[in-house]
């Protein structure tokens, strides 16, 4: 393949261009905008259910599981979590993200929430058995990222989840059609095309994850926009 098409699939070089949800500069009725059509778009596939079964594969289907899921969002991930009999901690540093996540949880047994920096997380070591991100690891520059992953890994006893988007024009176009057909609110349009100029490539994401010492055991399918990745130290 020519040196100019690869560059063309892949995007070239990672942007760094900020999104409107890390501005600060939303009001309360954007933010809950926002992360309503995320839930919605992790109905589809490379979403929720993809997560699910990529902590099965490190952990089984048991219910004595301890889920650490960071970067929760409208928490309905750990709503799809707490339906398998888990136990989930949704974590979020973001406070107008927090008290949505808090809302929609409140009444959700088995599901805790609380404030934690995925840089700095306030928990002991291996206080979880599965670390979970979503969505999270495009918003970090690369030394955050393997920052985190060392932090989800140092919390986890059995393996970290990392779902995320994928960069490249195939995962652009897919997610810019995804985010116009079901994007409701203007940050998620705009969001979703800077989160998919963001992400990384899965060769990129593997050499993250090498750095904050984990190894790859599963990957759900690889040409999908979103792609969930099971690593164990």
């Amino acid at each position: 393949m020519a040196i100019g098409m690869r560059r063309l699939l892949t995007l070239g070089a990672r942007t760094d261009a900020a999104e409107l949800l890390d501005s600060g500069r939303l009001s309360r009725s954007e933010v809950e905008a926002n992360l309503a059509d995320l839930a919605r778009l992790n109905r589809l596939p490379g979403g929720t259910d993809a997560s699910v079964r990529a902590i099965e594969r490190l952990v089984g289907n048991g219910n004595d599981l301890r889920i650490l899921d960071v970067g929760t969002g409208a928490g309905d991930m750990p709503i799809a979590f707490a339906k398998r009999g888990w136990r989930v901690l949704a974590a979020d540093v973001n406070p107008d993200v927090l008290a949505v996540a808090e809302a929609a949880l409140a009444r959700v047994p088995g599901v805790d929430v609380g404030e934690a920096d995925v840089l700095a997380l306030p928990l002991d070591d291996g206080a979880v058995d599965v670390a979970h991100c979503s969505l999270l690891i495009h918003h970090l520059a690369p030394e955050e990222a393997v920052m985190a992953l060392a932090e989800l890994r140092r919390v986890a006893r059995r393996g970290v989840v990392v779902n995320d988007l994928r960069r490249g024009f195939m995962p652009l176009a897919a997610t810019w059609v995804s985010v116009l057909a079901l994007g409701r609110s203007r940050v998620t349009r705009a969001d979703g095309v800077v989160s998919a100029r963001r992400a990384y490539t899965l060769s990129e994401l593997d050499a993250l994850l090498a750095e904050a010492g984990l190894t790859p055991r599963w990957r759900s399918t690889g040409w999908l926009p979103r792609v969930v990745t099971a690593a164990t130290a």
